[in-house]
């Protein structure tokens, strides 16, 4: 469900796809799931061809597409081999959405809330001082969207990110907006573990709330402040959730 999300949020997901891009989102999976392990090589061509039904051609050029993103290497005389996870370009937008396909890794989740603290405050203070009447009211439809949501998981996580993408967007800041993606796996990440009761959907709306109303009142010192508040909760409510054994490294 999240990874179309995710898609969703990036406004890529109803964009036609080659079979050679379909393998390579089910590979990509693979590999970030962890059943493609770092240094082993995948499959032979032939034996993808096969699995998949489809032309050694559309195999190679799915390979490439992984290559591109740092995820395969090709070794003559050898195969196709898995990169180590610091080789990935683990910014692509296929590999943070294929990150929502694959159980939550902890130090990942544990990197992506550190970017979240420093950059989403900071959006929230400028979106403040540079929010046009527009994108505010982008914000206040969020708002009243994750109240009308609050008792559907799903809906609830849509809208939930549809307001962080607002406050990005508010913030008037073209490199931030660029970053979008880091904060849709993060949050979808977090949520994923976070929001399993509805019930609490409410609790979190009175954070979202204060956030939107320091951003209305053109009053950055408070809305860097409320966002901070938000995801000191968020990070509290996560770390509820996670094993003890996890914990320390979020």
């Amino acid at each position: 469900m999240n990874e179309m999300i995710y898609y969703d949020l990036k406004e890529t997901s109803g964009l036609p796809h080659s079979l050679a891009i379909q393998i390579s989102r089910e590979l990509g999976r693979r590999i970030v799931a962890g059943i493609y392990k770092s240094k082993e090589l995948i499959e032979e061509e032939n034996s993808l061809a096969k699995r998949y039904k489809v032309s050694r051609s559309v195999i190679r050029d799915a390979v490439k597409i992984l290559v591109g993103k740092g995820m395969l290497e090709l070794r003559r005389g050898i195969g196709t081999r898995v990169r180590a996870r610091s080789e990935w370009m683990l910014l692509d937008d296929d590999v943070l959405a294929w990150h929502q396909s694959a159980p939550v890794r902890s130090e990942f989740l544990k990197q992506l809330i550190e970017i979240r603290l420093v950059i989403e405050p900071k959006a929230a203070r400028w979106a403040a001082e540079r929010g046009s009447l527009e994108s505010i009211s982008v914000i206040k439809e969020a708002i009243e969207k994750m109240e009308e949501k609050k008792r559907s998981l799903e809906d609830f996580v849509m809208a939930d990110a549809l307001f962080h993408r607002a406050v990005f967007r508010a913030a008037q800041n073209d490199i931030l907006t660029n970053m979008e993606g880091i904060i849709f796996s993060a949050l979808l990440d977090s949520i994923r573990l976070t929001n399993k009761d509805p019930r609490e959907n409410e609790n979190s709306i009175v954070f979202h709330r204060e956030v939107a109303e320091s951003i209305f009142q053109k009053n950055p010192g408070r809305a860097e402040f409320t966002m901070e508040k938000l995801l000191g909760d968020a990070k509290d409510r996560l770390l509820i959730r996670l094993p003890k054994d996890q914990q320390e490294r979020i």
